[in-house]
């Protein structure tokens, strides 16, 4: 065949790298789309030719990147592709410019092609530095560090290492799979703590309570997140027997670990972050709803409400229910709770806090129930977790996941299966923070295979985010997704034994022997995405051009470069193309075809009740959770957030997060490339 050709190709800084014909054929596809003289096939008829003729003339089997690029542009005249051909080097030497700046602007050498902007992320971030802040690897030997760090497990098993190494290797460098950030940054390094979710108690005690201080500390130290469940702390105004004092209630304590978080930064690297939950029946929980509608009040927190099937129907009856003094376990007063419920709705209105947890879905889904209740959840929500659990995520780029308009299942059930392997090595070569942690997490190792790019799967696949369509590969996908996870454990469970707590589990009255008690979680992917390229997990995109701020405030401007793709393919004129740069949106442009508006819908112009049935089409698939943000436009009513909350509840989600564009004074994300937004300027 003629991809066998050549095994390996010399890049410009001596390295050698394994050869493929795909990448030859992306650039030629690349300069036919930009002069639409593109064909479906027309890429790959040329590529062979490309790479026959250099099999021809060439003596040494191991051919120089610049020496493939040549003959490129010499097959290209010789169809008379004139100007492909001129665009090919035009956009040879964009690539040229665009290595160098990177190199000026970061001193990052970008062996993996990324965005500027995951070049910069992972500069401040990711790579490895020196004693003086000086950068000492570059995106692909961050690849190999990871890759040989988690291979390395397979040396346990009496498995082939080097084998596993090569596997996970290209994994990671092809960008079809990426694990949660600790990982990346912390494999192979002397702190070694890879996972990013973690729970913790809260006992209703000053030393209780003082101990998960310190734990959370050592964890947001180390990497992690945490999630907390404050319900067992006595309300405002109890009389403590010991001191003969009062209670300062849970939010109080709440901004004890807020201001701990401030000050311990995680591995050096970023602040913390958390998840606060609390009961729906607690006697604060009026309290816990408004605290974010305060500028600057728990920031370094994201706020549930627990609440129960029975209680959300007494909220559709508008009937009353008792608030329990935990302490005391008896009821002090009684309220309405649909009054109490639309408290939530107005807080979440104003502030997008706060969320939901609907915690009788979560405990219906609890693989050990033997072991007791799941009452709270990583910092995002996709992971709920027992008392000092913790779990590990990485998620699958789907926008690598498609061929000639189709998925290509048979490349996303390998790289299933090979991530399902990383995730499971990284729970024993981890390095965990706390000895109650690491005895919980090897006895049900837990994992979370996600996905990311869904959106920009939807768009290779020329189908509408906001369409049945889409809900119809969701469900497709996820199924498979899942469905292959099952049997990637239970084959490694055949290898290497189910875990240690299988016998106390669901799966073991299944008879599903399985080396992982959880398989899947779909997370927010913030930066990960990032560096892959791709759209965050399963938003929809939240805009066409936008400004993130990440890293303290570092604006980031972020182009969909899909949409670059078809603007040049459809021959937009510029004077549109600006009006699209400067809305985020193709909504109300003229000049712009509808098919294509529909194709690159927002998170803003798609209802909230659709984005919700997307993430319950996902979730029936995911034995964890599914984090996902409803985005609404800023003139969305409270109404609207009711009736997505209500029909989270009903279609069998384990939570919801709503969030009304602007607000919040600062927000992570805004929309266009224009200045940030400031109505008192």
């Amino acid at each position: 065949m003629v991809e066998d050709s050549f095994s390996q190709v010399k890049k410009r800084d001596g390295s050698i790298e394994p050869f493929t014909i795909k990448k030859i054929i992306q650039a030629i596809e690349h300069a036919l789309h930009a002069t639409g003289f593109y064909q479906p096939g027309k890429a790959e008829e040329l590529a062979r030719e490309v790479v026959e003729n250099l099999k021809m003339n060439q003596a040494k089997s191991t051919p120089l990147v610049e020496e493939i690029q040549d003959e490129v542009e010499k097959v290209l005249m010789n169809h008379s592709l004139l100007s492909v051909a001129k665009a090919y080097i035009l956009y040879r030497e964009k690539r040229r410019e665009i290595r160098e700046a990177k190199w000026k602007l970061f001193g990052v050498h970008d062996d993996l092609k990324l965005s500027f902007n995951a070049i910069q992320v992972l500069k401040e971030r990711y790579l490895l530095k020196n004693e003086e802040g000086e950068v000492q690897e570059t995106p692909k030997t961050m690849m190999k560090r990871v890759a040989k760090a988690v291979a390395d497990a397979d040396g346990f098993y009496g498995q082939d290492v080097n084998e596993s190494y090569e596997k996970f290797y290209q994994l990671l460098t092809s960008l079809e799979f990426l694990p949660n950030s600790p990982t990346l940054m912390n494999a192979g390094t002397s702190l070694g703590q890879l996972s990013a979710c973690f729970v913790l108690p809260v006992e209703d005690s000053i030393e209780g309570i003082f101990n998960t201080l310190r734990d959370m500390a050592l964890i947001h130290k180390s990497g992690g997140g945490t999630g907390f469940d404050f319900s067992r702390l006595r309300p405002k105004g109890d009389r403590v027997s010991t001191t003969g004092g009062r209670a300062s209630g849970p939010v109080s304590f709440m901004r004890i670990f807020d201001t701990a978080t401030d000050v311990v930064k995680q591995g050096g690297r970023r602040r913390g972050a958390n998840m606060g939950i609390l009961r729906f029946n607690h006697p604060d929980i009026r309290e816990f709803i408004k605290a974010k509608t305060q500028t600057g009040f728990l920031e370094n927190f994201n706020l549930s409400v627990a609440i129960t099937d029975e209680e959300m129907e007494k909220v559709r009856r508008g009937e009353k229910i008792n608030l329990v003094d935990p302490h005391l376990r008896k009821a002090v007063s009684m309220v309405n709770a649909r009054e109490l419920f639309d408290q939530i709705i107005e807080s979440a209105w104003k502030s997008g806090e706060p969320g939901l947890i609907f915690i009788d879905e979560i405990n219906r889904n609890n693989p050990t129930p033997s072991l007791g209740l799941l009452e709270a959840t990583n910092p995002c929500g996709e992971v709920p977790l027992l008392p000092y659990e913790s779990c590990n995520l990485g998620s699958i780029n789907l926008s690598k996941m498609s061929i000639n308009g189709k998925i290509d299942y048979q490349k996303l059930q390998r790289v299933v299966f090979d991530a399902v392997h990383f995730l499971d090595n990284i729970i024993d070569i981890n390095r965990y923070p706390l000895p109650k942690v690491e005895k919980i997490v090897k006895a049900n190792r837990k994992i979370g295979l996600g996905v990311m790019g869904f959106a920009d799967l939807l768009c290779q696949l020329g189908i509408s985010y906001y369409s049945d369509q889409a809900l119809q590969i969701a469900e497709h996908l996820m199924t498979f997704i899942a469905s292959q996870a099952k049997i990637a454990s239970k084959k490694l469970a055949e290898i290497r034994g189910v875990f240690p707590n299988y016998p106390k589990s669901i799966y073991a009255e299944k008879n599903l022997p399985l080396r992982n008690a959880t398989l899947i979680s779909v997370a927010p992917t913030g930066t990960i995405s990032l560096i892959a390229g791709c759209s965050s997990g399963i938003e929809p995109y939240f805009a066409l051009i936008y400004r993130r701020f990440v890293l303290e405030n570092t604006e980031l401007i972020e182009i969909n470069p899909l949409l670059e793709d078809q603007l040049k393919l459809l021959k937009i004129e510029e004077k549109v193309r600006k009006q699209i740069w400067e809305k985020g949106s193709l909504k109300d442009i003229d000049g712009v075809p509808e098919s294509l508006h529909s194709l690159f819908l927002t998170a803003l112009e798609i209802p909230a009740t659709f984005q919700v049935q997307i993430q319950a089409v996902f979730q029936k698939q995911v034995d964890n959770a599914v984090s996902k943000t409803i985005n609404l436009p800023t003139e969305a009513t409270p109404e609207e957030i009711g009736q997505a909350y209500f029909l989270a509840h009903q279609l069998h989600c384990k939570g919801i997060t709503v969030y009304r564009y602007q607000s919040r004074e600062n927000q992570v994300l805004y929309l266009g490339s224009g200045e940030k937004e400031c109505e008192n300027c």
